[in-house]
Order: C-alpha cells, then sequence, then structure tokens
C-alpha cells in the first residue's frame, strides 16, 4: 500500500491533539476511521509513530515522519490555494508584497497604468515590512517585491525609486518650531524634542541621534498610515521618505535635515526560480526607474 496524502493529514493532526477523539473532532471522523487510517500509515512505513496506544509521545521515528508530514501537508495546501486563486481571476492573477511607503507612493500609479492594459487580472497587494517581503518573496507567497535599502548596501533586485529620508512630525508642535527658528540649518537633533515613533525606516538613517533613540522608542508601527495617524495626535515624530507623506491630509509637516541627509532606494525582486510571464512580467516592467 502506498503512503496517502490523507495518511500524512490524520498523523498530523493526532500528533498535534495527542489523542483520536481530539483528533477525530478536528478531523470530523470517528476515532475508529482515525484509528484505522494510523494503523494503515503505520503498516505501510512499517514501524509504529507513537509510543503508546494513548498516543500523546511520538517514537523518534514518529517525530521524524511527523515533520515531513507537516512540509508535505503544508506543500499541498499551498498548491490547492494557488489554484483556487487563479480560478477566481482567469485572466491571471499578481501577487505583490510591498514595504507600507511603496504602497502608499508607488503602487497607486502603476496599478492604474497596469489596467489599462490588463483589467481583469487580479491583483493582491500584501503591506509588510522588508523582511517579510523577502520571506514572501523565497517562499513563492508573492511574484514581486519591493524592499526598501539603503543606497550603497549590496544590490539585491532593480532599483526603481531613490528619496531623501526626513522628519515628519505635528503641524505646530516642538519639532516643527523648533525648524521653522533653525531657518533652513535643522538637523536630526529635533528628534529629542519629542517622542520617536519608530519604524524600520530609521535603521537606514546614519546618524548618532537616531540611532541613540531607536531602542528607546516605546511606540513602533510599520504601516504608513498608522504612522502619521499617531503624529498627527500628537505622541511623537517619526522618519519617512518624501513619497510618502507628499499626499496625505493637513496636519503633519515634513522636512529633510540639513545635515546627515540619508536616502533610502525602492528596489523590486523576484524569486529566480520561476520565470516570469504574462500579467507578472507586465506589472513586473512598469516598476520602471
Amino acid at each position: 500500500m502506498s503512503i496517502k496524502l490523507e495518511m500524512l493529514r490524520t498523523f498530523v493532526v493526532v500528533a498535534g491533539q495527542g489523542t483520536l477523539s481530539g483528533a477525530a473532532a478536528v478531523l470530523g471522523r470517528t476515532p475508529s476511521a482515525v484509528s484505522m487510517m494510523l494503523a494503515q500509515l503505520e503498516e505501510t512505513i512499517g514501524a509504529p509513530l507513537f509510543e503508546t496506544d494513548r498516543k500523546n509521545r511520538l517514537t523518534p521515528l514518529g517525530q521524524l515522519v511527523l515533520e515531513d508530514s507537516q512540509r508535505a501537508t503544508e506543500v499541498f495546501d499551498k498548491s490547492v490555494d494557488a489554484i483556487r486563486r487563479h480560478a477566481m481571476s482567469t485572466a491571471g492573477i499578481v501577487r505583490i508584497a510591498a514595504v507600507p511607503s511603496a504602497t502608499v507612493a508607488l503602487l497607486p500609479d502603476v496599478i492604474e497604468a497596469f489596467r489599462i492594459s490588463h483589467p481583469e487580472v487580479r491583483i493582491e497587494i500584501s503591506d509588510v515590512d522588508t523582511a517579510a517581503v523577502r520571506r514572501r518573496v523565497q517562499r513563492d507567497e508573492a511574484d514581486i517585491g519591493i524592499v526598501s535599502a539603503q543606497p550603497d548596501a549590496p544590490m539585491e533586485g532593480e532599483s526603481i525609486l531613490s528619496d531623501d529620508l526626513g522628519i515628519v512630525c505635528a503641524e505646530g508642535g516642538p519639532i516643527h518650531r523648533a525648524h521653522l527658528t533653525a531657518q533652513g540649518a535643522s538637523d536630526w537633533g529635533l528628534l529629542r524634542l519629542e517622542p520617536l515613533i519608530a519604524n524600520p525606516l530609521c535603521d537606514l538613517v546614519d546618524d548618532p541621534v537616531v540611532t541613540a533613540m531607536r531602542p528607546a522608542s516605546t511606540l513602533e508601527a510599520r504601516n504608513t498610515t498608522a504612522i502619521l495617524s499617531f503624529v498627527r495626535r500628537g505622541f511623537g515624530a517619526s522618519i519617512l521618505p518624501f513619497d510618502a507623506v507628499r499626499n496625505q491630509p493637513d496636519g503633519v509637516e515634513f522636512f529633510v535635515p540639513a545635515q546627515s541627509v540619508s536616502q533610502r532606494q525602492l528596489r523590486k525582486v523576484r524569486s529566480g526560480q520561476t520565470p516570469m510571464r504574462g500579467p507578472v512580467l507586465a506589472f513586473w516592467s512598469l516598476l520602471a526607474r
């Protein structure tokens, strides 16, 4: 008898629940049916997977089989999910994982241009930080990724945009008033006047003030909209690129310190394991510098 996916899935659930009755409730089957499925798996493998009939302790072989079973069922579930997504859009699908500032400043124009030539294609956007973007691309959970990086960082993907990082603060607040008084000679030291709302872009600023304040921050956000909302409420100031704030409503001010100017790049990345074609290639091409 060959090993079937349903055997592995049943084994994973039993190992997780620790009892046949618990696994049966999760699987929607009777305990006897679950027991029979496990017996077939152990017979096919040729060795027991549990130390006792209580199913609450795995044998060394059982632990190894569990790890492989989890991987096998995860791969299968991802494949089924991908098939269902494609079925929802007969014209295709493009999955984008992008840092929040790119979602706000870059993607709207690209999506507008893309939909002119591909109106029926489904677009899925994941708004996550750079580390999560890389993971999603590597795991084939996204076709295209957009990450933030320092201009002098090792080359990754293709650069599509560079802009200055600056301080975003509440209009009329301590930092804004000090900036007006400085008459264009502001520096990152103004951040000391208000609490820092940390975000991953802070790590791209090479300045001792930011380096010292970053770990001491008691509020961190990764979504641009949330950061700007917190700034308007007077919770503190943060660091963002100009493109992320240029179209935002009133209530916040943005300026680039005259000293220690820092930039960030947006880079488009993809997995080299699967060749791009169709809508994905078209979207990639629109993400031009």
